[in-house]
């Protein structure tokens, strides 16, 4: 009779996860709209107070447009609020409330939950800042966001990333 070796490795079956599916674009689209009207509601009560609206209606009275000083401060302003607002989910369950809503999620190319630090800096602040660029900004924006209809639904935010959207559990 053999005696098992005690420095074998032991030895178990291991079970395979299923290959995750990716999110349909009609709801990356949903929730994205979600996550945008939380920030339309928090944001603009914010400017209304902080007093931007005011200066656009002053500016636009004079027919002049408001500075690119103070565009941009409200534009760091509005990803401030942005990761305040998504931080807790983003950082839980690798989604925005929006996401969460739905049933997706953000994970890394290799199926590991995003971390809410990696999904803020590399996935949605450099679109953001992209996109405040006057006419070029929003063609950028434009062509990131076309990239969904490739055949891995991957959009340019996900490309800088290393990300994908997958349907949660």
């Amino acid at each position: 009779m053999q005696d098992p070796n005690p420095y074998q490795a032991p030895t178990a079956q291991l079970q395979t996860d299923a290959v995750e599916q990716l999110a349909e674009r009609g709801t990356r689209l949903g929730a994205v709209l979600i996550d945008g009207l939380i920030g339309l509601a928090v944001l603009t009560p914010l400017m209304w107070l902080g007093g931007y609206w005011s200066a656009v209606i002053d500016a636009a009275q004079r027919g002049e447009q408001v500075g690119f000083g103070l565009q941009a401060i409200w534009m760091l302003i509005g990803m401030l609020a942005f990761a305040a607002i998504h931080a807790w989910p983003l950082h839980v369950g690798g989604q925005t409330w929006g996401k969460r809503l739905l049933g997706i999620r953000i994970v890394t190319l290799d199926g590991r939950p995003v971390t809410a630090l990696r999904a803020i800096f590399a996935r949605y602040f450099p679109l953001q800042i992209v996109g405040g660029i006057p006419c070029l900004g929003a063609l950028v924006v434009l062509g990131s966001l076309g990239m969904i209809f490739r055949q891995d639904r991957r959009c340019g935010h996900d490309f800088v990333a290393g990300t994908r959207v997958v349907r949660a559990r």
